[in-house]
């Protein structure tokens, strides 16, 4: 059985992984490290992490959840989140909601400061997830299925341009 409890002075945050690295441009303006801890808990339903943004950096693009609620505690640091068409200032304690919805729920945490700014995130894991990017009019699809040989989870992903489309029957 997975341990249950884990304390977040004890989570070292890991670049995210090289297949989902930020790339060209991007990688200017986004560079968090995560420390993924649902796994290590035994976790099912929900997934957490601890993630940490380096000045002037930003977590990820400004993205909202058709089917997943996120939700973020500030654990040190000041920054802003962006939801909607609003910007506010976060800081330690702050306990930020991200239900499921269209483009006025989009969100992303942006770090304004000059120092560290590193938070706890926590989402339901249900799948697929359908995720729409307003900036840049994209969308994704995911989904998680269970371990494969090597004991790793499966992912699917598929990121496209709305308005963009493949017939159905092409190909077949």
């Amino acid at each position: 059985m997975a341990r249950q409890i884990v304390n977040v002075a004890d989570v070292e945050p890991q670049p995210i992984p090289l297949a989902f690295a930020p790339t060209g441009t991007a990688a200017e303006r986004y560079g968090p490290r995560i420390a993924r801890i649902s796994m290590q808990l035994g976790a099912q339903k929900l997934g957490y992490n601890v993630t940490v943004l380096p000045p002037g950096k930003r977590g990820y693009p400004f993205h909202n959840h058709r089917v997943n609620e996120e939700m973020f505690f500030v654990l040190d640091g000041e920054g802003e989140v962006r939801i909607g068409e609003e910007r506010h200032p976060i800081r330690a304690g702050d306990i930020i909601a991200c239900p499921p919805g269209g483009p006025e729920t989009a969100h992303q945490i942006a770090n304004t400061s000059d120092k560290e700014l590193r938070y706890l995130s926590i989402s339901t894991r249900q799948y697929p997830e359908v995720c729409e990017y307003p900036d840049s009019k994209k969308y994704g699809v995911m989904a998680e299925y269970g371990p494969g040989a090597d004991g790793m989870p499966q992912f699917f992903r598929v990121v496209g341009r709305q308005g963009e489309s493949v017939d159905y029957w092409e190909g077949e």
